[in-house]
């Protein structure tokens, strides 16, 4: 079992900076390849970035590609989304996720954090 709780999110000013932080319980951290998803009522979920177990891949949404930043810190047992050049499009409920190693479906989910950036 893995518990996940996001922090960091908050309302901002278009063209700002927010980093969020998930912490995982836990301590097989390092099985888990993490992800960071948003939703908002008219989208749903969307896919925005995932970073595999050792921190050695990432891959991005087009639409947050160059923008925002994936990482993690296994000995922490944390991942991290940095968002920079933000815009009303971002505007979303933030949720880290985890799925084991060479798997595609994520098991377990955080709560969520709100992030809304203001025009």
């Amino acid at each position: 079992q893995v518990q996940l709780v996001e922090s960091g999110g908050g309302l901002v000013q278009a063209g700002g900076s927010l980093r969020l932080s998930c912490a995982a319980s836990g301590r097989t951290f390092s099985s888990y390849d993490m992800g960071w998803f948003r939703h908002t009522p008219g989208k749903g979920r969307e896919f925005v970035a995932v970073i595999n177990w050792s921190g050695g891949s990432t891959t991005y949404a087009g639409s947050v590609k160059g923008r925002f930043t994936i990482s993690r810190d296994n000995a922490e047992n944390t991942v991290y989304l940095q968002m920079n050049s933000l815009n009303s499009e971002d505007t979303a409920v933030y949720y880290c996720a985890a799925r084991v190693r060479g798997k595609m479906n994520y098991d377990y989910w955080g709560q969520g954090t709100q992030v809304t950036v203001s025009s």
